[in-house]
């Protein structure tokens, strides 16, 4: 009997929270704030990037090309050449 009370109640608690939490989320009241609020971080958003500082550019001509060159003398390995040759 009191393990039936238990489940009974613990389906009235989940019961009144979902109820609670949607009226909530879904009230005139929660929108507005919501709204506010994002228009408050839009602003914000304008205000910080209005006060950046912009850095020069100092990255100019910093890639040097180097000229390789290749050693003729060097052996050419095949790859399957040498796994025939065996």
């Amino acid at each position: 009997m009191i393990k039936e009370l238990k489940y009974v109640f613990y389906i009235i608690i989940i019961f009144f929270f979902t109820f609670f939490v949607s009226r909530y989320y879904f009230s005139d009241d929660y929108k507005k704030k919501s709204y506010r609020s994002l228009n408050n971080i839009d602003e914000r958003i304008n205000n910080f990037s209005s006060n950046l500082i912009i850095l020069e550019n100092n990255t100019n001509n910093i890639i040097e090309y180097v000229e390789y060159e290749k050693d003729k003398n060097k052996k050419k390995y095949h790859f399957w050449k040498l796994l025939n040759n065996d």
